[in-house]
This record gives structure tokens, C-alpha cells and sequence, in this order.
């Protein structure tokens, strides 16, 4: 989260920007990164394979709420939902982050990578799990801020 007031053109910026940008190559790029990432510790079973699994379905998801909130064709309804966007998106991508750690941690001892292995599982049980129902509100393309007016305030 931003706290310098600025959450909120971050999150017109990212959804309204850089996601389409370039017909989505950023978001491919990311998505192709993601991937390579969930790939290395799905053969070897255990915590890593299932953080991975968690990862992928929750990265699906932004992928998924990403072309919904787009194809529905209303800019307004579309970045209406871009600060809770940016919010689920970015806690999908400290979930990438985590697991990328994780994996460099394997079969290394001490402290330090007790501690990252530790924060990862944290964050994937505590924190990745609030975005399934951020992800569900969008892919509904929620209208309730966009017909708030003003006089009901």
C-alpha cells in the first residue's frame, strides 16, 4: 500500500496503463516470469509445490479479472475497481516474490533462510488468501462506487 496519497492514481495508472499497454506485453511478461517461477518447485512435492499451486491460481486469477474488468467495455466501471485491483495484484506479486525466495533458500541452513522460508509461509497463509474474494468483486465488475453521488455524502 501507498501511503503518500498517491494509491490511487497508482492504481488508475497500472490498470488503466500499464496492464494494456503495448496490447498486455507487460502483463505477459509478468505472467510468463510468474510461470517460470511456479514451474521449478512443482516436481518436488512438499511446501514449495504447494505455495507454487496457490500461486498459480491466484495469478490466473488477476489474469482473468484483468480481461474482465477490460472487456466490459466501461472505462468508468473498468478503473472504478483499479485501487482494489492494484491491491490484489500486488499481493499476488509479494506472493511471486516470497516463493522466489523460498526456492533460493532450499537446502540452505541458518537463520536467514529460516526467516525467509518462515516470512514466505506467512504471507501465502495470512495474506495471498485475502485476494480470492478482492479477485471474485472484480470479475463481478461492481458498480456500487460509480453510481455513489455526490449529494449522498
Amino acid at each position: 500500500m501507498i501511503h503518500e496519497g498517491t494509491q490511487g492514481i497508482q492504481a488508475l495508472d497500472l490498470l488503466g496503463r500499464k496492464v494494456v499497454m503495448d496490447g498486455g506485453a507487460g502483463l505477459s511478461l509478468l505472467s510468463a516470469t510468474i510461470e517460470s517461477t511456479v514451474a521449478r518447485p512443482t516436481s518436488g512435492g512438499g511446501e514449495p509445490a504447494a505455495f507454487a499451486a496457490q500461486l498459480k491460481a491466484a495469478w490466473d486469477e488477476v489474469v482473468s479479472a484483468t480481461a474482465a474488468l477490460w472487456k466490459a467495455n466501461d472505462p468508468e466501471v473498468t478503473l472504478a475497481n483499479a485501487t482494489l485491483y492494484l491491491e490484489a495484484a500486488g499481493h499476488v506479486v509479494i506472493s511471486w516474490i516470497w516463493l522466489e525466495q523460498f526456492v533460493a533458500a532450499e537446502g540452505k541452513a541458518g537463520g536467514f533462510y529460516e526467516g525467509k522460508r518462515q516470512a514466505c509461509r506467512y504471507f501465502f497463509r495470512y495474506e495471498l488468501p485475502r485476494t480470492a474474494p478482492q479477485l471474485e468483486l472484480l470479475h463481478s465488475l461492481d458498480t456500487t462506487t460509480v453510481e455513489m453521488e455526490d449529494g449522498w455524502f
